[in-house]
């Protein structure tokens, strides 16, 4: 039996052993997905690139990543993470070496687009540490898989463009993703003969039914639809940012064309959604399965404020330095980097926290930090101290990464057999997070781009405050052979 009572980091054994193989597993997607941006001045010049060609591959890399996370979340609850990491690896690493050798603008934007898959790849392993790690330790293990695991981007960040200067023709940023996305394959394979879905003798729980998330109430299956609204918005605000009114990147006929086909799915989404769950209208589910959707929902919202934000101001966070405070750009870019840098101590220690006093109270204090920081930052003007502004974005990201481990401490403790699918979609409302607030801060000035993202960040701690329940005693489910089990989740 797996000892409960310590958690000990530093062994490489049993679970920390996969804890510590499937953090590195996210740390090689985020090299492969995230290191364009790094090297997209050293393809721009070997290519000639114009500006807006570069702007579109940029977009295209995290377009795929919303709905990928909804159907690998899907189909890791169905077939395993072991199977689920090591193909989007191998996968994820053969289209990036494509990307890599294309000959034409054309090639480079179709795999560039394609390549945004690989950014599913963390939804994987929360599953994983959900099944390896109990209740008392998920949020420190999360924590540490995801802030871990998203170093990859400074990963990328710092070798990527070594190598591609090192090589120093038109090549080297070929050879350089090359390199990463071979180190990449290699891994995948090497996961999947180290690990196992789950510790000898337990049950890898999956759901009854696939394409659409299962849930017990007509209350929650009318919040499931419209919790789906926001995923295909997302999505319509990318195509808008590309289409003829904004950068003028596509035509007219294609962005009609995009429209359409969402509206689409999302009819399509909706059928699947009612074929799956109708039955709860006319037979109740018994109590003893029932779970609350708005759990779900409310996790939904928090993850697009926190890991949407990290992602909006990371990308932003340099420009404002340069354009507020006429910093030199290696200054700016040296101050901004620190940003990324939090996730190693604060996203594990947010989740370190929600073990130790409650889900609830941490993603409180966590929604209260976010709320007051960037409402003091949408207050700065052009003559506050540069230091002082620094200190408040650091004091921002602290406390958005912690509320990022938060929200995953608590993801596996929802539903166990759908672990994955609620996990691909929270994950993805963070990507919805950083389409929204980066939007928004193409249209207004820092100061107000701050400020909004206060406002959100309020409006989500007074979700958390009055609806949402803290996990207590215990989740059934039903094993293969009929019979019911009960997992704890205090």
């Amino acid at each position: 039996m797996l000892e409960e009572n310590k958690f000990n980091l530093f062994s490489f054994s049993g679970r920390y052993r996969i804890l510590h193989m499937t953090w590195f597993a996210f740390f090689m997607t985020f090299v492969v997905w995230l290191g364009l941006g790094p090297i997209m001045p050293f393809i721009q010049e070997a290519l000639g690139l114009t500006d807006q060609q570069t702007k579109v591959l940029l977009i295209l890399n995290v377009a795929m990543t919303i709905p990928s996370r909804i159907i690998v979340g899907m189909l890791v609850d169905k077939l395993g993470p072991r199977i689920m990491y090591t193909s989007i690896l191998i996968l994820g690493g053969l289209i990036s070496i494509a990307f890599a050798w294309a000959d034409s603008y054309e090639h480079l934007a179709i795999l560039r687009f394609l390549s945004g898959f690989i950014g599913a790849g963390f939804v994987v392993g929360i599953r994983m540490i959900g099944e390896w790690f109990p209740a008392k330790q998920t949020g420190i293990a999360q924590g540490i898989y995801g802030g871990w695991g998203n170093f990859g981007a400074a990963g990328a960040a710092g070798s990527l463009p070594f190598i591609a200067a090192s090589i120093g023709d038109a090549n080297g940023w070929r050879i350089a993703l090359t390199s990463a996305s071979i180190v990449a394959i290699i891994y995948g394979i090497i996961y999947f003969i180290s690990v196992t879905d789950t510790p000898k003798g337990s049950t890898y729980f999956k759901p009854k039914k696939n394409g659409a998330m299962e849930v017990t109430s007509g209350g929650d299956l009318i919040i499931y639809i419209l919790m789906n609204v926001p995923l295909f918005l997302a999505l319509g605000v990318l195509t808008w940012k590309l289409s003829p009114v904004n950068m003028g990147l596509i035509n007219s006929l294609a962005s009609n064309m995009i429209y359409a086909g969402l509206t689409g799915l999302y009819a399509l989404q909706i059928w699947k959604i009612w074929s799956i769950n109708s039955h709860v209208l006319k037979k109740p589910v018994p109590s003893l399965h029932q779970y609350k959707f708005k759990q779900v929902a409310i996790l939904d919202w928090a993850y697009l404020v926190t890991f949407g934000t990290e992602l909006a101001v990371v990308s932003t966070l340099a420009l404002f330095y340069v354009d507020w405070f006429e910093l030199p750009k290696i200054t700016a870019a040296l101050l901004a980097g620190i940003y990324p840098f939090i996730n190693l101590f604060a996203r594990p220690g947010g989740g370190w926290i929600s073990d130790k006093i409650g889900r609830k109270v941490t993603l409180l204090i966590a929604f209260s930090g976010v709320t007051a920081s960037f409402l003091l930052l949408g207050l700065v003007d052009k003559t506050w101290s540069i230091g002082l502004v620094v200190g408040l974005t650091i004091m921002g990201g602290i406390f958005s990464k912690a509320g990022s481990g938060a929200v995953y401490a608590m993801v596996p403790l929802v539903k166990r057999r759908m672990t994955g699918q609620i996990a691909g979609m929270v994950g993805a409302f963070g990507n919805v997070g950083a389409v929204i607030f980066l939007t928004v801060n193409s249209l207004v000035t820092y100061d107000q781009f701050f400020t909004f993202i206060g406002i959100v960040a309020a409006f989500v701690l007074a979700l958390i405050l009055f609806f949402l329940e803290e996990p207590k005693g215990s989740i059934a489910e039903i094993m293969p052979d009929g019979s019911v089990q009960m997992i704890d989740v205090k």
